[in-house]
């Protein structure tokens, strides 16, 4: 298992938000995100946005603190990583 945190600094309606993807399966990911208790309307097609609140809960829980450019790296390699246009889709 790879879930994969990235540090919490996409502003947005005045909190900050980090990114938690899996470079394994959406499925890995979706199964963390609910064992977590994040609702599933914090995903965007291929991560899920996560509040800074809930950073340190999700490193404990097993998720990996990756720098923002790795985390996109890694979900390319793994072909998991959408396109905006794809996102929109998905959502």
């Amino acid at each position: 298992m790879t879930v994969l945190i990235d540090e919490p600094r996409w502003q947005f309606k005045g909190r900050l938000w980090a990114h938690l993807v899996s470079d394994v399966t959406y499925e890995e990911l979706h199964e963390f995100a609910e064992a977590a208790g994040i609702p599933r309307r914090g995903f965007h097609g291929d991560h899920y946005d996560v509040p800074q609140e809930y950073y340190d809960e999700m490193v404990a829980r097993g998720a990996v603190p990756t720098p923002s450019r790795e985390l996109v790296r890694r979900l390319r390699a793994a072909g998991l990583r959408l396109s905006p246009s794809q996102r929109r889709a998905a959502d």
